[in-house]
């Protein structure tokens, strides 16, 4: 069972609603960024202790384990990108490769209540992260390898559609591919 990579350049959702799980980026202000998340981690504890939390609604389609371990590796990688444009001037983050992680990690084979709780840990590190971000430093920058720049204002808005996203992948019990 094999994933497609997703080759889609996500930072449209900054300026315009996502047709699939409604979240709107423009509607939502940094600084809320961290409540909104915290919001999200109940849904991911639920889908996880879930008897069905390994199964994949079709073959080429994450399970929520998989979706549940990736929202986890996003929530640190984005603490730490959080923590450079803090601390350097308009860094470039280094390139990373979801798809890639979700094998060399083996997604599928961990424990999905030892994801949970990491999910839970890695979300609230970062939405600590984002409570501490001073009014100033909002507008700081940071960019990816592809060229997509960022402030640190857009970079909350843009990490909170994926972890809403996925969020709306496991719970749409009409998903297959």
């Amino acid at each position: 069972m094999t994933i497609t990579p997703d080759g889609k350049d996500w930072t449209w959702v900054l300026e315009r609603q996502c047709p699939e799980c409604g979240y709107d980026a423009r509607a939502v202000a940094g600084h809320d960024v961290a409540l909104r998340l915290r919001e999200q981690v109940p849904l991911w504890t639920e889908v996880l202790a879930a008897g069905s939390a390994r199964t994949r609604p079709g073959p080429t389609t994450w399970s929520p384990l998989e979706y549940g371990c990736h929202v986890r590796d996003v929530c640190t990688l984005f603490d730490q990108r959080l923590g450079l444009m803090l601390a350097e001037e308009d860094p470039e983050f280094a390139n990373w490769d979801q798809d890639e992680t979700a094998v060399a990690e083996d997604y599928a084979g961990q424990d999905p209540l030892a994801v949970a709780v990491e999910l839970a840990a890695a979300a609230e590190s970062i939405a600590s992260s984002f409570d501490e971000v001073s009014a100033d430093q909002w507008s700081r920058s940071g960019r990816r390898s592809d060229g997509a720049t960022f402030s640190v204002e857009t970079f909350a808005r843009y990490f909170l559609h994926d972890v809403v996203h996925h969020g709306w992948d496991v719970t749409t019990s009409t998903r297959t591919d």
